[in-house]
């Protein structure tokens, strides 16, 4: 991978190289995240659910920051894309996330987006009757047109002011999730990528409950394979990250620059991770390594021994705690995850396993060397990831490790939450950011 600046930001903070989300799926790993709460306790557990009218009251990480006199500004995907899940109240100020391909943008789900007809030469990638999200290539526009670099404009732009209180920035970028686009020079970067090995047999020892996981839009694998085009997609992936740390660059290079450089934290995260074709599957909803880990970098005042990688397990969950406490804020009781400062001001420090959940009644341990799932029906996996990173043997049935997996399975939480109820059992309006149980 080239990244850049993404290694750069790494070399001046702390970079936790085994960080992982509460949840391998959008909306409840951002949910999470900003609520500080697992899905199991939130009911959160997939893209469909609105996290606001089944959580009220909750006190988001924005809204405690502007309760405690902060300015908070975001702009792109901070929380979920789809409208509904960024209530305009957790924000002073945003900017709604721009689109690369409006003509496939649903208008009750993106009702900003203006909506046009598919342009020449769509799909491009090239598949045969090719239908849906799941594209990918170079588009016929300038870089600066691309829908991200709305979002990081906005953040220059933020920066360039004369901030008069304390503030909470967040920008997300788009890249890179599916459709994947990005200028011709990215790809370029990459003209011939090696593909990850998938063992025909890899599934033979997974238990039904993850097979119907990796099962999870199949045909697209197969397709892709099929026609020839799995290294143009691992290409395509490679180019769009590349891509978005030309934008992270530009952000932290403006940032640098500001007034502001010496006193703000700058934390660096996706939502989760991408299978690029192992287990047999693309996109994420596993709860093997490849979906549920992230990157992850601290930057700024108060973390010590700055280009020390952290390799302690963590979760995105500790995120909130740990800006908390770095900004000197009160504490919050209902917060699940544990602060990371011991970490970031030593890179020793222990911490308690990351725990990540897909679905209730299924999840995963990880610590740094096992990782360890188990699924609603109590099926289990377990690998050994020092001997078996790709985690193609599952030893969950070895005897030998059964005193493992009870110390490990103390960090399973004891209670899944009812699923929420879904979009489909209110009425939304978006004028008015209401929701109205149908």
């Amino acid at each position: 991978m080239r990244t850049p600046n993404i290694d750069r930001l790494a070399t001046r903070g702390a970079l936790f190289s085994n960080a992982h989300c509460a949840s391998p799926l959008c909306n409840p790993s951002r949910t999470s995240l900003f609520t500080g709460m697992r899905p199991d306790t939130t009911g959160v557990y997939n893209n469909e659910q609105w996290w606001r009218p089944a959580l009220p009251d909750v006190v988001t990480l924005p809204m405690y920051f502007r309760k405690h006199g902060y300015h908070a500004a975001g702009a792109g995907k901070v929380f979920h894309h789809v409208a509904g899940f960024n209530p305009p109240d957790q924000w002073d100020e945003f900017q709604l996330q721009e689109f690369d391909d409006p003509w496939y943008r649903r208008a009750e789900w993106y009702p900003w987006v203006k909506k046009i007809p598919n342009p020449p030469g769509h799909p491009f990638n090239g598949l045969k009757n090719f239908q849906g999200e799941f594209d990918w290539g170079i588009l016929d526009r300038p870089e600066s047109a691309y829908g991200d670099q709305k979002a990081i404009q906005f953040g220059i732009d933020f920066l360039k002011r004369e901030q008069k209180k304390p503030f909470f920035l967040a920008i997300g970028l788009w890249h890179p999730h599916i459709p994947m686009f990005a200028p011709k020079k990215y790809f370029d970067l990459y003209p011939d990528p090696r593909l990850p090995e998938v063992p025909e047999n890899d599934l033979d020892d997974v238990p039904p409950i993850g097979q119907k996981f990796a099962a999870f839009r199949r045909d697209e694998h197969k397709r892709i394979v099929a026609e020839g085009k799995w290294r143009d997609a691992v290409r395509s992936y490679l180019a769009c990250i590349t891509f978005a740390d030309a934008m992270v660059g530009r952000l932290i290079s403006e940032l640098e620059r500001s007034a502001y450089a010496s006193n703000t934290i700058l934390v660096f995260w996706s939502d989760n991770g991408w299978h690029l074709g192992e287990k047999q599957h693309w996109h994420k909803s596993t709860l093997w390594e490849r979906s549920t880990h992230v990157p992850l970098i601290v930057a700024g005042p108060g973390v010590q021994a700055n280009g020390a990688t952290r390799a302690q397990s963590v979760s995105l969950l500790d995120l909130y705690p740990t800006v908390l406490e770095m900004c000197g804020l009160p504490p919050r009781k209902e917060l699940e995850g544990e602060s990371l400062l011991p970490l970031l001001t030593d890179p020793k420090a222990r911490h308690r396993p990351a725990v990540s959940t897909y679905g209730p009644g299924n999840h995963m341990v990880r610590t740094g060397r096992w990782r360890y799932i188990r699924y609603s029906d109590g099926s289990e996996e377990l690998y050994d990831r020092a001997a078996d990173p790709n985690e193609w043997k599952n030893v969950a049935s070895d005897p030998r490790h059964a005193a493992l997996k009870a110390s490990l399975a103390k960090y399973f939480p004891t209670h899944s939450a009812p699923p929420v109820p879904e979009r489909s059992a209110y009425e939304f309006d978006f004028a008015g950011y209401s929701w109205k149980r149908k």
